[in-house]
């Protein structure tokens, strides 16, 4: 109603006699008004969404079957410099509820993670980036909200911290031998769907998720449920856990049942197409 009544009475004092038509201000009132409606800067995810839909790609690296990433077709991308720009003036201090905050810090690792990747082509594996005094991990990985972040601040000071242990299916570490990089963003609105699908993916994969020994009554996991076992406490343990979200066939057979672990090779060997 205001922005009506500043255009009639801008008619009506005469805006024609600038030259400029009245429809020019009106035009400058909207998008004024437009301007004080949107949102704080946000991260680019739908240009991220379609990234990942153009370069990544089932493929198999070294026996495994996996989503791989055209990491010299993304460098040359300038989408892909516009995405990481786009997280300098995210304002991750108003984002809202616990998915929107999980989706949020998700994206944003699998983006600088890849970033990480794509500054230093060629690279054989995400580890040759740093050394034994300073870990890729704690190496600078990108600006997010003005401040510059490691993938080691994102996982283990933020996600790690919010208590669901999904996100080991969901954060991808660019190596072969880690979950699948989704080729979809992570959306608050379908979080928990895309949560339980990443998991139920990486266990069906029995290179590197879960393989099953009947015979000698040993479950042989990725070394992912080693590292962070503390994390799967909360679910019951590891193997409770596990027996969720495994394929099918074995949910019951591991239900309550005595087994033997052991946790498979982890292959850092760039998931690269």
């Amino acid at each position: 109603m205001r922005f009506l009544i500043e255009k009639e009475a801008a008619e009506r004092n005469g805006c024609r006699r600038s030259g400029l038509p009245a429809r020019f201000f009106a035009g400058l009132f909207s998008l004024l008004v437009l301007a004080q409606a949107l949102p704080a800067a946000a991260a680019d995810f739908a240009a991220w969404d379609g990234l990942v839909k153009k370069y990544v790609a089932p493929a198999t690296l070294d026996g495994v079957a996996l989503n791989a990433v055209a990491y010299d077709k993304l460098k040359a991308d300038p989408v892909f410099a516009q995405v990481v720009k786009s997280l300098e003036k995210a304002d991750p201090g108003k984002l809202g509820g616990r998915e929107e905050k999980l989706s949020f810090w998700i994206n944003v690792y699998n983006i600088l993670a890849v970033k990480m990747v794509v500054d230093h082509q060629p690279v054989e594996s995400i580890r040759d980036i740093g050394n034994l005094f300073k870990p890729v991990w704690q190496r600078p990985a990108g600006v997010v909200g003005g401040r510059q972040r490691t993938l080691n601040d994102i996982e283990h000071e933020i996600l790690r911290k919010m208590g669901d242990p999904r996100i080991h299916a969901a954060i991808v570490c660019a190596s072969v031998s880690c979950p699948d990089l989704r080729t979809e963003a992570f959306h608050p609105d379908r979080l928990n769907e895309q949560l339980d699908d990443q998991m139920t993916a990486f266990l069906a994969n029995p290179e590197k998720g879960l393989r099953w020994d009947a015979k000698g009554n040993r479950l042989h996991l990725s070394a992912i449920f080693d590292w962070f076992e503390d994390d799967f406490a909360s679910q019951g343990g590891v193997l409770d856990f596990v027996a969720r979200y495994a394929p099918a066939p074995l949910r019951e057979a591991l239900q309550g049942r005595k087994v033997r672990v052991s946790y498979l090779d982890y292959n850092w060997k760039v998931n690269a197409q």
